[in-house]
Order: structure tokens, then C-alpha cells, then sequence
């Protein structure tokens, strides 16, 4: 066994950033998925690479407003009816971060991570055998309504005093111009031009091509079974396909972490918010920009050979289905919006769960008492936008090199 061998446990963005940096500076990486490289989460996402996003889920308002879904089985933001402590927990302890302080200090560490991220995506992606289809032409929240256009401004009011992030506001009379794939009528937008978008898939793809060809392997339908201790350190995975062994172990399991908490005797609260998206081929009229649409909770995004309409967000433990009207209720939700909200034929349709945690911020740093395994999952939805500094991070982490990052605020420790 190599003595400087890590064995990365998931391989979605976030494990697979975590091999490109670890490889960097000449580990022995494996990496490991109970399903394929780049699936799940990591596949069917809007693509959004935002450092605009640095607002946290735990608004003042968002407990009302998930209080109220309750009520709303159809809501694109729904907490479902369900007796379950770890859920309750969850949501007490989200509950009491939805307050203007909590929110600006979970932004100002977004802040930080997302742009360093930003960074790290402009020059790894010079590199021509990466294919993501990146555009880096910004992004459009679209408001049908004068009331919630001028809402946002608000936001961006204090988007631009906390953090120095501004968006141009265009009005009605001239988005069109701006976006021709849009309707006339509509109340306008604000633009973020520093946001860009890529396809995930494309991405993954080609990202974990080239990692294989560097010498890490990848080891897909491969499940984690059981882990072995010895005293402070893990000495092995057992896994559907053989025992594992490495000097370090890195978990990157996503909406699957939580399940990890007893083996690794560390809280990692953690549950799964269920999303859907819709990806079609193009539309005679297609959108130039990326685009968000607050009023109805839904993203949008172009790539060079598709079309994809995504949002949602349950709280409904693991349920795997894709009920039919969800599917619709995401394309009626564009048709307010868009000439052609439609593609002429539907490709893919997707669910997947997203790592949330109570306080937004993901879980980057080692586990507390254990001396070789470290934790990088709970980004909630910004899995993409954070995989580079993820990775980065945990690189750093396992060279035991300091960082300038925000350390102490991301790191597993602050649950116990």
C-alpha cells in the first residue's frame, strides 16, 4: 500500500474536485460511487456557477414560507407532513438561524468560498480537454411583477452594502431587447454578470477523463458497507466490491452523509431536499442567459445542444418518485416568462437530493476524533458553484497546509 494513498468516498463534483487537487500534489487517489461518476445531484443540475448566491436558505422569511407549504402539497419550497426526530431537529435548529444577523454572517463565509471558487473554475477551465460548455455571460433574475422586481432591489440594495455585489437593473421596455427569448409585458430583471453557467454532465465527464488518465481511479457501483477503526484513525472500508485501504478517507457523499454519523461518531445533520428538472431539446427561440425566476422558484439554463428547466425543493426524506405534475408544474412555470418555454421533445426527466444543512454552509475539515478522515459534503444547492475551493480545501487539509479560507466556520466541528 502506498504510503500516501486517499480514498475519496463519492464521486460526484465534489469528489471529484477533491481528486483532481489531491492529485496535484501527488496522492494515490481512488474514488469511489454506489452509482456512476457524475450522477445523481451532480448530473442534472442547472449548471450555475453563481458567486451572486450568497444568501443563505435561512432568510428571515423562510420559515414562514415553509411553514405555510405544509399546507401546499404542490409548493416548489415544501416541507412534507412527517414525524421524524431527525427532521425536527433539523428544522428547529434552521428555524433559529432565519434571522438578518445569522444570515449575513452564513453570507459572508458564501462570500468568500464562492469567489475563490469563481477563481479557481476561470483557470481550470483554460484547459481545452475540460468540456463543460462554460458561458460566462452572467445571469437574469426575471420578475413578472413591479412588486417583486423592486422587492429584489432590496436585495441587491444589500447584496451591494455587505458584500460589494451589484446587478444592473433592466427594466421592462428593455429586456426584450436584451433577452429576445422573452415575453413583452413582463415587470424586468437584474442582471449578474459575473455568474456563468456550463453543462454538469459534460463536465463530470470529461473531468473525471482526465483525472483516469493522470492515475486516479474511479470505482463505480461500489457500496460502502462498513468502516474499520482502530483507536483515532479509519484502517479500512469494506465495500460491495472488497475491502479498501488508504492513510486517508475523504466522504463526499452528499444527501448520503448523514448516514455516516454513528460509523464515524460525528454529527453531520444533514437531509435531503429533493429537486426536479426537466431537460428538453432546443427551442426555435432560446435563451441567451441563464436565467432564475423568483416568483415561481425555477431556474433556467441553455446549453449548446439542450435546454433544461430545474427547481423544486422538498423536504420529503428519500422519496424517489417523479410525479407527472411535477414535471408539468415545471414547465408551466416558465410559460409566463418565455416565448417557447417548451423544447419540441423532452430528453431526460430527473430527481435528485441535495445535501442541506441547517445553517447553509457546507461541511469542509476533519472529523472530529478521527485523525485520517475527513468530511466535504452539505453544500446544499451550491454543489457545483463550490466543488474547486471544496477540493482545494481538503488538499490543503490532508498536505497540512494552512489556508486562508474560512476554516472554523465550514468545519464538522461546529455540530458537537
Amino acid at each position: 500500500m502506498s504510503a500516501d494513498r486517499v480514498i475519496i468516498v463519492g464521486a460526484g463534483h465534489i469528489g471529484i474536485a477533491c481528486a483532481h487537487y489531491l492529485r496535484a500534489e501527488g496522492f494515490d487517489v481512488t474514488v469511489i460511487d454506489q452509482g456512476s461518476v457524475g450522477g445523481a445531484c451532480s448530473s442534472a443540475n442547472c449548471g450555475f456557477i453563481v458567486p451572486s448566491h450568497v444568501l443563505p436558505l435561512t432568510t428571515p422569511d423562510a420559515l414562514a414560507t415553509g411553514l405555510k407549504s405544509v399546507f401546499q402539497p404542490r409548493a416548489a419550497f415544501r416541507i412534507k407532513p412527517q414525524l421524524r426526530p431527525a427532521l425536527l431537529r433539523w428544522m428547529l435548529a434552521f428555524a433559529r438561524r432565519c434571522n438578518h444577523d445569522d444570515m449575513l454572517a452564513a453570507g459572508a463565509t458564501l462570500h468568500t468560498l464562492l469567489e475563490a471558487s469563481a477563481a479557481e473554475y476561470r483557470a481550470l477551465l483554460k484547459d481545452p480537454s475540460l468540456d463543460g460548455n462554460w458561458q460566462s455571460n452572467g445571469m437574469l433574475f426575471v420578475f413578472a411583477t413591479n412588486e417583486k422586481l423592486d422587492e429584489f432591489g432590496e436585495t441587491d440594495s444589500l447584496l451591494t452594502a455587505e458584500f460589494g455585489l451589484s446587478a444592473r437593473r433592466i427594466d421592462g421596455s428593455e429586456l426584450v431587447e436584451f433577452e429576445p427569448a422573452l415575453l413583452e409585458g413582463l415587470a424586468g430583471a437584474w442582471f449578474y454578470e459575473d455568474d456563468s453557467h456550463l453543462r454538469p454532465d459534460r463536465l463530470n465527464a470529461s473531468w473525471a477523463e482526465r483525472l483516469g488518465n493522470s492515475g486516479v481511479q474511479f470505482i463505480e457501483d461500489c457500496s460502502l458497507e462498513s468502516v474499520d477503526r482502530r483507536g483515532n484513525d479509519i484502517v479500512g472500508l469494506n465495500t460491495s466490491t472488497g475491502r479498501l485501504e488508504a492513510e486517508q478517507y475523504v466522504f463526499a457523499a452528499g444527501a448520503w452523509s448523514g448516514g455516516l454519523a454513528s460509523t464515524l461518531d460525528c454529527r453531520i445533520p444533514i437531509e435531503p431536499g429533493k429537486g426536479y428538472s426537466v431537460t428538453m431539446s432546443c427551442p426555435d427561440t432560446m435563451p441567451a442567459h441563464p436565467m432564475l425566476m423568483p416568483e415561481k422558484h425555477i431556474g433556467v439554463t441553455p446549453f449548446e445542444d439542450g435546454y433544461r428547466i430545474a427547481s423544486m425543493m422538498e423536504f420529503a426524506g428519500f422519496d424517489a418518485s417523479i410525479p407527472d405534475f411535477r414535471i408539468r408544474q415545471l414547465q408551466d412555470s416558465a410559460r409566463p416568462f418565455l416565448r417557447e418555454p417548451v423544447g419540441p421533445e423532452v430528453v431526460d426527466t430527473w430527481y435528485g437530493w441535495r445535501p442541506m444543512t441547517w445553517d447553509s454552509l457546507p461541511i469542509i475539515g476533519r472529523v472530529p476524533g478521527l485523525d485520517n478522515a475527513l468530511l466535504a459534503t452539505g453544500h446544499n444547492m451550491l454543489g457545483l458553484s463550490l466543488a474547486p475551493v471544496t477540493g482545494k480545501l481538503i488538499a490543503d487539509l490532508v498536505a497540512e497546509r494552512p489556508s486562508d479560507m474560512p476554516l472554523e466556520a465550514v468545519s464538522p466541528a461546529r455540530f458537537n
